[in-house]
């Protein structure tokens, strides 16, 4: 009977030590289950503010959605009718071609196609025509200025004609003037011929037509001097050829006529007799001591 007791207490032991890890692992469960929902209680949590914000950010924006869609029709109707492209340009062209014209203007300065004009080192020419030539990349508008007496034709650019001393013809005061100036006393340096004979072109080849009109006062020999030397000779033949067609095309005479109108001047001069054989050769012995 002890024995049957023993036997019995211990298989009640046994039954009461199970329940207790049944206990324990319930309990294990119910902790690793309970520890996922504390989780998702926590990002519902954190989720909610964030979904609020998305509310709060997207109201200014519907604001202001609204506003623009009661603005709308009055914008609609405070805009000016879109132009065309086309149109939009053409201003723009405009005053790009006025700009240029009086750019052209200017450089030209006054001449004109068929005028007459003084270039200094060839005397009267015509403007023939304006031709634009592309030089290096770059256009260039020139004029053709053709010298009939000479047979040659010159062409000068627009922009380079204050630098070159290009000029109008001389009005008929200045011709006046010159005529004066023929009728003047002859100031003749006592200098050598070569410094002299440098001046006198210096004189043909600056286009003022009474610096032209004082070489050939200067060079001019009456009948009754000495006949000049061959240079001299050149000089005054140059000076009185750019003198007479200067005069001829301002007073519209041909040029015989201008160089008749020339010598008539001069013959009014005072009288160029020879010199008597003393003066000449104290002159000669003037000329004698500068070169020396």
């Amino acid at each position: 009977m002890q024995g049957r007791a023993s036997h019995a207490l211990t298989v009640a032991g046994k039954t009461r030590r199970h329940p207790s890890k049944k206990a324990a692992g319930t309990k294990k469960a119910s902790s690793t289950v309970s520890r996922p929902k504390k989780r998702t209680s926590g990002t519902s949590r954190r989720t909610a503010p964030a979904a609020r914000g998305t509310v709060r950010r997207v109201a200014p924006a519907a604001k202001a959605a609204a506003r623009r869609r009661k603005l709308a029709p009055q914008a609609s109707v405070r805009r000016k009718p879109v132009q065309p492209a086309a149109a939009r340009r053409k201003p723009a062209d405009e005053g790009a071609n006025s700009g240029m014209t009086i750019k052209k203007t200017t450089q030209r300065q006054g001449f004109k196609t068929g005028e007459f004009i003084v270039y200094p080192a060839h005397g009267v020419g015509q403007i023939t025509g304006i031709e634009e030539q592309e030089v290096a990349g770059v256009k260039l508008e020139l004029f053709v200025i053709s010298f009939v007496k000479d047979k040659m034709t010159l062409r000068v650019p627009t922009a380079k004609i204050a630098s070159v001393g290009m000029r109008k013809l001389a009005e008929p005061p200045q011709v006046k003037r010159a005529l004066e100036t023929l009728k003047g006393r002859a100031r003749i340096k006592r200098t050598m011929w070569s410094r002299r004979a440098q001046e006198y072109e210096a004189k043909i080849n600056s286009g003022d037509i009474n610096a032209i009109a004082e070489v050939v006062r200067d060079l001019y020999r009456s009948e009754t001097q000495p006949e000049q030397s061959y240079s001299e000779r050149q000089l005054y033949e140059a000076a009185l050829d750019r003198l007479s067609r200067e005069i001829a095309a301002v007073q519209r005479v041909t040029e015989t006529e201008a160089v008749k109108e020339i010598e008539a001047a001069l013959a009014k001069g005072p009288r160029r007799g020879a010199k008597p054989a003393e003066e000449a050769e104290a002159e000669e012995a003037v000329v004698e001591d500068e070169a020396a």
